[in-house]
């Protein structure tokens, strides 16, 4: 088999080091793996197929030799060095919000949308983690019945605003209520606003949810409304969602559906109180969806419950699934 030489950019960030860990898990088809940082002093070495791995200063010429580079080191660093590793020949898979509506440039989810890869010219970006769990669930059921108007409420964990504010909530748990990471204090705490405000008094972090599920399910069509609050819950978003559609979609149906779409795993039985929680779906790769009922109010409405691990899917093993469906083309 083919071994491929990695990148990955960010390697002391939540995400980079989940990253790193999932090339590991899935038996990634490595030759070389760089992991790559600004401040390479003040990191570990790792372990990587029985070899211990310095890890690499970023500069702009740090990337030659590289097939795939995996990035999530912060929108501004990703602007500024992601163009050098693909000028160097490397495919790069971007985690961060940096190109993501850029018209040239693919934004995919491989449940979704795998064949937008195809259309990169060097750099593909990663959707934002809320956006990702939501389409998986989504597109099964617009294939069937077209989705015309979405209606969701998120539930972020900590986890997603990095590991500085993982660290405060453990300490605010511990009764250190100092905040810094986190504009509120988490801990028995809910803050109804993730990233800065935008001119239309939504956040940036709800925008992104309705630009980014237009641009992957390639349906500028379909109407989203969001509303995106932090909880403190350490890993894992879950999103209440509420889909109007043009064809009828009975809770039976969107079952069926569900369960037979890659990347979903179903977990509904309300009189058994089975459903997802981000207790039991944390570490998971799947999107797991539950309390799927017909809403009463409209014709043609549903509603349904998602949750998934925010740093597993919702940004690393979306990035490295990228990455496999580049390979599984080199492999045919």
């Amino acid at each position: 088999m083919k071994k491929y030489n990695v990148a990955i950019v960010g390697i002391r960030g939540v995400v980079g080091y989940v990253m790193y860990q999932i090339l590991k898990q899935r038996n990634f088809p490595v030759n070389e793996l760089r992991l790559v940082s600004s401040n390479p002093e003040e990191c570990p070495a790792y372990e990587f197929d029985g070899r211990s791995i310095k890890v690499t200063e970023l500069t702009h010429d740090c990337f030659k030799g590289i097939n795939i580079a995996l990035f999530s080191p912060g929108a501004d660093v990703s602007k500024e060095y992601a163009p050098s590793a693909a000028e160097a020949g490397a495919i790069v898979i971007d985690n961060t919000s940096a190109f993501r509506m850029d018209p040239d440039i693919p934004l995919v989810v491989p449940e979704v949308n795998p064949h937008d890869i195809w259309k990169h010219k060097g750099i593909i970006a990663n959707p934002n983690c809320s956006t990702i769990q939501m389409v998986v669930a989504l597109k099964p059921l617009h294939d069937y019945a077209k989705i015309k108007r979405v209606v969701v409420s998120t539930y972020q964990s900590v986890s997603g605003a990095g590991r500085q504010a993982l660290d405060e909530f453990e300490h605010q748990l511990g009764g250190d209520m100092k905040v810094e990471a986190l504009a509120y204090q988490i801990a028995q705490n809910l803050i109804p606003q993730i990233d800065v405000a935008t001119e239309n008094l939504y956040t940036k972090e709800e925008m992104k949810m309705v630009n980014e599920t237009k641009k992957i399910m390639g349906d500028d069509s379909i109407k989203v409304t969001a509303t995106c609050v932090r909880v403190p819950v350490m890993w894992a978003h879950s999103e209440s969602v509420n889909i109007e559609t043009e064809k009828k979609i009975s809770r039976e149906k969107a079952i069926e559906l569900l369960k037979n779409a890659p990347g979903v795993t179903v977990l509904d039985d309300l009189p058994a109180k089975q459903y997802p929680m981000p207790l039991f779906v944390a570490g998971k790769d799947d999107t797991f969806v539950g309390r799927i009922r017909e809403d009463e109010t409209i014709d043609k409405g549903l509603n349904m419950w998602i949750v998934a691990d925010n740093v597993r899917k919702g940004a690393a093993l979306n990035a490295i699934q990228i990455a496999e469906e580049i390979i599984k083309k080199d492999h045919q």
